[in-house]
């Protein structure tokens, strides 16, 4: 048994079914989660302030940009949104992929989204957005059709390979890019919700991985290769949980 299937399997023998559990489990992963993940794009984000955020609701004697406490703070309250909804294993809907953006980037849309482009958190994009070095995005007219059509596709996925079909969501949601802002949180966010829902180990994108990540990205929108991000979020499972895999085996 290799590293990947022995986290799944160490994954599975735990007793998740009810909130308090999954909080107990993913204690320090959904610090770690929303740290890496908004890091990624931002870095002014630090540790010690995520931390501060989800163990005490507020940083002291803060003074930096203040868009990078809310884009934590935002983090956190996504999580509380979510932990019902994935002891109750809810599918993944459009409405529920707008209040997850509602949530993510409540107040950190810059003036000329908010006010020359009419675009909001939790609305789809109005206005052509390119993403990545092959500028990729479908048009905004697009976006709900592209969406509707991932979403049946990865709702109606019953095999054994839930990373691969997880990868390929992924990878789909970032070349859609369906928001003006926010798309790669959005993103990492369901593709967890996605693993979890589906009684699978959570994965953190690390912020120092990113470079391979955008590799993997790229690799779909070139030749449409989900081979990659598949085996870097192996990599990064195994990288995630490897620590509580060791003390579990102890």
């Amino acid at each position: 048994m290799n590293t990947y299937q022995a986290i799944r399997k160490m994954w599975s023998s735990f007793s998740i079914d009810s909130v308090q559990a999954l909080n107990r489990y993913l204690d320090n992963f959904r610090i770690l989660f929303a740290y890496h993940s908004g890091k990624i794009e931002n870095d002014e984000i630090t540790w010690h302030d995520t931390r501060e955020i989800f163990e005490n609701g507020k940083v002291l004697n803060f003074t930096g940009n203040p868009r990078s406490i809310m884009e934590q703070q935002n983090q956190k309250l996504c999580y509380d949104f979510l932990k019902e909804k994935i002891i109750h294993k809810a599918p993944i809907t459009i409405q529920l992929i707008q209040e997850i953006h509602r949530i993510l980037v409540s107040g950190t849309y810059d003036e000329k989204r908010y006010v020359e482009n009419e675009e909001r958190p939790g609305e789809f994009k109005k206005h052509d957005y390119i993403t990545g070095v092959l500028e990729v995005g479908s048009t905004p007219e697009n976006v709900i059709e592209d969406i509707t059509e991932l979403l049946n596709e990865i709702n109606e996925y019953h095999g054994d390979d839930v990373l691969k079909s997880a990868a390929y969501f992924h990878l789909r949601f970032e070349h859609i890019h369906p928001f003006a802002d926010g798309n790669g949180r959005v993103g990492r966010t369901l593709l967890n919700y996605y693993l979890l829902t589906r009684s699978e180990p959570p994965l953190i994108i690390y912020d120092e991985d990113k470079d391979q990540y955008y590799k993997a990205l790229e690799e779909y929108d070139s030749k449409e290769l989900i081979s990659s991000m598949y085996d870097f979020l192996v990599t990064e499972t195994e990288k995630t949980w490897k620590t509580t895999l060791l003390r579990n085996l102890l």
